[in-house]
């Protein structure tokens, strides 16, 4: 047993060294002082990284196919009325969503802001429900009211009960409705006049919009849209007005889900009209993005940049329709965050390093410092004796 501790005792790296051979000097305390401050922060710059999770960006080839695209969007008009405003989106395959209803909701406000009515449609009125006419004529008190379409039926049978069936009715045939007071439906529920009762108010909505993933727009103009000899054209002609006061404000707007650090530049954004009427553009760079959380959570979503146009409409124009517009085109590359920490070892590694650093490096100092003093003092000796 006390060979083997002898053994122990001959591998000892670290030789003790008798009290009595102890040289304590000013220098020496000095260094000490100084390197164990730097020696605490050091710990603590390095404690603190540890608990910090740090982000790792990456750049990939976008190979995800069939997939769809969320956008989500809150758009303030102050002097754009509800019931003329609608929302379309097209995109470049084909798909067309016109006069979007679904998802979405209208809140009309008031010169200042605040709220008068939320609702989720358009203006018009409930089916009537009591014996009026079919197609013009009367019906027995046992029959329902089915009203005319004014040229715009499919089948015999189909009806239009109120001044928004009547319009959609005429928009799926690309017809423009040019004076709702000649229609028995618009004039009763009093449509221009509601027009004109909404007149000074705005308009905020918000929802979201389901599409493909490729390039399109989306759009918020007056009246509803209709194909035209392969166009896209709004009537605008049913609300017997000369100009139209596009200013908005876009609350927000966001291509997917939100993630940690992500900036939406459109967010806040605001634009005043000077002109009677304008089409104010939005370009936008869609980049896919996919934000990976340190429990190997992923949320896909976007990012985007974007770039703004406006340029003056006149009415009859097809190619300058009043309204605000969103081009988006997405980017094939595909940028990938995934959060990362600290392990406790790579924590541990590093703090061994800082204290065997800063001890090595303080004790060559307090060696430099010590011999350099004795080597001083020996000269001034021999120089003082001889």
């Amino acid at each position: 047993m006390e060979s083997l501790f002898g053994k122990m005792r001959s591998l000892d790296a670290y030789p003790k060294i008798n009290e009595d051979f102890y040289s304590r000097t000013l220098s020496g305390g000095v260094i000490t002082l100084v390197s164990s401050i730097f020696m605490l922060l050091l710990f603590i710059s390095e404690l603190r990284l540890y608990f910090h999770t740090a982000t790792e960006t990456n750049l990939v080839v976008d190979t995800s196919r069939g997939e769809r695209l969320r956008i989500n969007f809150d758009v303030t008009f102050p002097a754009f009325p509800c019931s003329i405003l609608s929302l379309d989106a097209m995109d470049m395959g084909g798909e067309q969503h016109l006069d979007v209803r679904h998802d979405i909701i209208k809140r009309r406000i008031d010169a200042h802001g605040n709220i008068i009515e939320t609702r989720a449609d358009t203006i018009g009125a409930q089916k009537i429900e009591q014996p009026l006419q079919r197609h013009g004529g009367r019906l027995d008190h046992n029959e329902t009211y089915c009203g005319s379409c004014y040229g715009a039926e499919v089948a015999d049978e189909d009806c239009c009960n109120n001044c928004e069936e009547v319009r959609e009715a005429y928009r799926k045939k690309g017809w423009a409705l040019s004076n709702p007071d000649s229609i028995d439906q618009c004039k009763r529920e009093g449509f221009l006049q509601r027009i004109k009762e909404e007149e000074g108010e705005g308009c905020n909505l918000y929802g979201f919009l389901d599409v493909n993933r490729v390039a399109g727009n989306f759009h918020f103009a007056p009246g509803k849209s209709f194909q035209q000899s392969n166009v896209h054209v709004h009537d605008l002609l049913a609300f017997q007005k000369d100009s139209f006061n596009i200013s908005h404000k876009v609350n927000r707007l966001a291509f997917g889900d939100y993630f940690p650090g992500v900036v939406n530049p459109l967010d806040g954004v605001k634009w005043t009209q000077q002109t009677p009427n304008a089409m104010y553009q939005y370009f936008l760079k869609v980049v896919p993005t996919v934000f990976t959380d340190e429990n190997g959570h992923a949320i896909h979503s976007n990012q985007f940049s974007v770039t703004e146009h406006v340029k003056g409409a006149e009415l009859g124009r097809l190619q300058a329709l009043p309204g605000v517009f969103f081009f988006y085109d997405l980017s094939p590359i595909k940028v990938t965050f995934t959060e990362t920490h600290v392990s406790f070892l790579h924590f541990l590694t590093n703090v061994c390093a800082i204290v065997g650093g800063v001890f090595t490096v303080s004790g060559i100092i307090d060696s430099f410092v010590y011999h350099s003093q004795k080597a001083i003092k020996r000269k001034m000796e021999i120089g003082k004796f001889s």
